[in-house]
C-alpha cells in the first residue's frame, strides 16, 4: 500500500517546511509515501466559496484513482487517539488496498463532489488549525501511527 497527502496550496513558512520534510523522510522508513500539492487557484478572489470549493474539487479529483481510498480531513470527521488512528493504518493496510489518499482541503473546505466519492472523513481536533499547521500535524501523526505499529519508542502512552 501506498499512502499520498494532496493539499491545496503551497506552505510559505520555510521553518514549516523544514519540518513536514523532516517527517516526510522518516515516514519513508515504513511505506511508501508522497504528497502532492494543487497550487492556489488564480483570480480565486473573483470566484464564490462554492465556485472555489467546486474548482479546487475537480483538480483534487484529477489526482486520484477511482480505486483509490479517498480520506478527507474534515472538521466534522472522526477523530482517533494516536493508537487508534495506527489501527486504523493497519486495518487498511491489510485491506489490500493499493493507495490511501487523505486530502487537505483549501480554506472553504470541500465540494459536494468530494464529499459524495470519499470514503470517509478524519478530524485531527475539534479545533481549528490553519492548512499550513494541518499538514506538519498530520504527516507527524503518520510517522507516530507507523512507530506505535513498530513498536519504536517514538510514542509514550
Amino acid at each position: 500500500m501506498t499512502i499520498k497527502l494532496i493539499a491545496i496550496g503551497k506552505t510559505d513558512n520555510n521553518e514549516l517546511q523544514l519540518l513536514i520534510s523532516q517527517y516526510i523522510k522518516r515516514l519513508g522508513f515504513y511505506i511508501k509515501f508522497s504528497f502532492e500539492i494543487i497550487p492556489d487557484l488564480r483570480n480565486a478572489k473573483n470566484l464564490s466559496e462554492e465556485q472555489q470549493k467546486q474548482k479546487e474539487g475537480e483538480l483534487i479529483l484529477n489526482k486520484t484513482s477511482k480505486s483509490d481510498t479517498l480520506i478527507l480531513l474534515d472538521e466534522k470527521g472522526k477523530q482517533f487517539s494516536s493508537l487508534v488512528f495506527s489501527e486504523y493504518l493497519q486495518k487498511h493496510m491489510n485491506s489490500g488496498i493499493k493507495q490511501l489518499v487523505f486530502v487537505i482541503g483549501g480554506p472553504y473546505g470541500f465540494s459536494e463532489a468530494l464529499y459524495q466519492r470519499a470514503n470517509s472523513k478524519l478530524s485531527l481536533s475539534k479545533m481549528t488549525f490553519s492548512h499550513q499547521m494541518v499538514r506538519l500535524f498530520f504527516i507527524e501523526q503518520l510517522y507516530r501511527g507507523f512507530t506505535i505499529l513498530k513498536n519504536e519508542p517514538y510514542h509514550h502512552q
